[in-house]
């Protein structure tokens, strides 16, 4: 367990998912260690994608909203235990071919000092839906 003072709680998760909706870049790695990983829910190796050091995990976060640029975490549910945490959500977004997306995920977190130093995605996977008429 880390010996810093700074402890996340579920509101600062709560705030993390918020900023996600917002689509606020710097809000988001104000929350992250300096040192910080982004593992993504896809991608090609078994973690997905891994992501280290802000300038990556930046570029990695705004790519989510890039592909789906009305992107949003909803019915966000967050746990903490000591350095771990986990957010639930339902992540919704339309793709450009209008399909949408729609399914569930959790976040899995490792804190340092007060900060994320670690999200690893997980979502399941889901077909796309028909473009909304």
């Amino acid at each position: 367990m880390s010996s810093s003072p700074h402890h996340v709680t579920t509101d600062t998760l709560a705030a993390f998912s918020e900023a996600w909706n917002r689509h606020d870049l710097d809000a988001l790695m104000s929350f992250m260690t300096d040192d910080c990983v982004f593992m993504t829910a896809g991608g090609p190796d078994a973690c997905g994608a891994r992501h280290a050091g802000t300038e990556a995990v930046r570029k990695a976060f705004a790519g989510a909203w890039a592909t789906l640029p009305d992107a949003q975490w909803r019915n966000g549910q967050h746990f903490v235990q000591g350095d771990f945490g986990v957010s639930q959500w339902t992540f919704t977004g339309t793709a450009a071919d209008g399909s949408r997306v729609e399914t569930d995920g959790v976040d899995i977190f490792t804190f340092r000092d007060g900060k994320i130093a670690v999200k690893n995605a997980f979502r399941k996977a889901r077909p796309n839906l028909p473009a909304a008429q």
